[in-house]
C-alpha cells in the first residue's frame, strides 16, 4: 500500500515537472520567433527590409519548428510557415504593406500559441 502511494506521488511529480518544462520550452521558442518577426516587422515598416532578412527569419523558424513538432500540432506550424513565406515574397516584391499584415499575423501567433498549449484550467476542460 505504501509503495503504491509513493509510486503514484512520484508519477504525479514527474508529470508536473514535464508539464512545467514543456511550457517553458515552448514559450522560449516562440519568444525567439517573436523577437525575430518583430525585428523584421520594424525593418519592413521603415522600408529597409531585404529578402535576406526575411530568409533569416524563415531559417530561424525552420530550426525552431523541427523541435516544436513534438509539442504543438502540425496545422499551427504550417500556418506560421505559410505567413512567413507570404511575407518573404511580399518583401522581395517590394509590397511592404502586405508583408506587414503577414508579419503581424506571425507576431500574434508567436504570442498566442504558447498559452493555447499551456497547462491551464481552460485548456484542460
Amino acid at each position: 500500500m505504501v509503495k503504491s502511494i509513493i509510486y503514484t506521488l512520484t508519477a504525479i511529480a514527474m508529470c508536473a515537472g514535464l508539464f512545467v518544462f514543456t511550457e517553458k520550452y515552448v514559450g522560449g521558442q516562440f519568444d525567439d520567433l517573436y523577437g525575430a518577426a518583430n525585428a523584421l516587422y520594424e525593418k519592413t515598416e521603415e522600408g529597409s527590409a531585404t529578402e535576406n532578412d526575411a530568409l533569416a527569419v524563415r531559417a530561424l523558424w525552420e530550426d525552431k519548428k523541427s523541435r516544436l513538432h513534438i509539442f504543438i500540432p502540425h496545422n499551427d506550424i504550417a500556418q506560421i510557415d505559410h505567413f512567413l513565406s507570404e511575407a518573404s515574397g511580399h518583401i522581395r516584391d517590394g509590397e511592404n504593406g502586405l508583408a506587414l499584415a503577414k508579419l503581424e499575423a506571425v507576431r500574434h501567433m508567436a504570442r498566442s500559441l504558447p498559452s493555447a498549449y499551456a497547462v491551464k484550467l481552460e485548456n484542460v476542460f
